[in-house]
């Protein structure tokens, strides 16, 4: 498959909105960090190495199916880069250093493995809504078939050996993409985040470390690799996720009691702005969507669903729109073409014709 077909598209499996509490939980993911044996971390090694990591990583790549490509990432125009990162395949840091680096991508966009980012191998597995357990499953499942070919670096009590200490252990990361409207609406959420980081839960913006939380969405994922087995840190982390989902929801329930009028006139307005602006900044359009999306959680927006929704998240974004334009935009000619593609995205979602 044509990495082309992926870039065109801003929709992939864990943005379709179903999946239990995909009101609260746009998706859920299990990233796992793995060193090849005797080959030093991506940022102390050689050319050679980078090389050897790369050649040895496409080949076991095969083993997960005909249904997985390989593409090397150093020829990517840096728009395309950015696409990757903006549907959540690839990180930052590898889209700002794509020499020697490569992205391994299931077709159905569900699972990606990146190559030399801070780790030889960083595996994840994407999946909507709140399900954990299951996006934890397949990538245990894909990381024993790679076990199988790849001799990763192992050491003993300290599990396994990665680049940054924080990951010794499991190696695993889990997260999920919430949105919390009301929370932040209502002055709660610096409460709510703060009592999460204080049982050793990060709490990160849209694109995880060092982003900011746009559009009211963050990514809540363990801290703790080591002494902790992988069901452990995904049951702990599902329990919390349980609390925020209910801080959220209540939260929701006050202001549509309280205040229905209001709330009802907001989400109109934002689904008005968007149906027919013709200039949209990327942080107004993610406010907006934002309004939209909590909108339709309450029942307020029948002719729309999650995934047009959650599609809107990519099409704002710089890089989507490079891609579409088919060349870097100046910045008003960017808030054109992301508020024609946000109108046409709306306008196919409710059977009308944009205008």
């Amino acid at each position: 498959m044509e990495l082309a077909e992926h870039l065109n598209t801003p929709t992939s499996s864990w943005s379709r909105g179903t999946g239990p509490d995909a009101d609260v939980v746009l998706s859920s993911r299990v990233r796992l960090a793995r060193n090849l044996a005797r080959v030093r971390f991506p940022g102390r090694q050689s050319p050679e190495e980078a090389t050897e990591v790369l050649t040895l990583a496409e080949r076991a790549v095969g083993i997960l199916g005909d249904e997985w490509d390989f593409y090397r990432l150093a020829p990517l125009p840096g728009a395309d880069r950015r696409v990757l990162v903006e549907k959540h395949l690839i990180s930052p840091q590898l889209a700002r250093h794509p020499q020697a680096a490569a992205l391994a991508l299931c077709r159905d966009e569900r699972a990606s493995l990146m190559v030399n980012e801070e780790d030889h191998l960083r595996l994840q597995v994407l999946e909507p809504g709140r399900h954990l357990d299951g996006a934890w499953k397949t990538a245990d499942g894909m990381d024993d078939r790679l076990e199988a070919d790849l001799e990763y670096a192992f050491g003993g009590d300290l599990g396994y050996l990665t680049a940054c200490p924080t990951n010794l252990g499991t190696g695993m990361r889990a997260s999920a993409m919430v949105h919390l409207p009301v929370l932040v609406l209502s002055g709660r959420v610096g409460a709510l985040l703060q009592a999460v980081t204080k049982i050793g839960y990060a709490v990160r913006g849209l694109y995880g470390e060092g982003t900011e939380a746009v559009g009211n969405l963050f990514q809540v994922s363990n801290q703790r690799t080591l002494a902790m087995s992988e069901e452990e840190i995904v049951g702990h982390l599902d329990q919390v996720l349980g609390q925020v989902i209910q801080a959220e929801r209540e939260s929701r329930h006050e202001l549509r009691t309280q205040n229905p009028h209001q709330v009802a006139d907001r989400v109109g307005r934002a689904f008005g702005i968007l149906s027919g602006a013709r200039l949209l900044s990327t942080s107004e359009a993610m406010r907006l969507i934002s309004d939209v999306r909590l909108g339709l959680s309450l029942g307020m927006l029948p002719q729309i669903d999650y995934a047009t929704v959650n599609a809107l998240l990519v099409i704002c974004r710089s890089g989507f729109l490079t891609r579409v334009a088919g060349r870097e935009l100046p910045a008003v000619e960017r808030d054109v073409l992301r508020a024609q593609l946000v109108r046409e995205r709306l306008a196919g979602a409710d059977g009308a014709s944009p205008a």
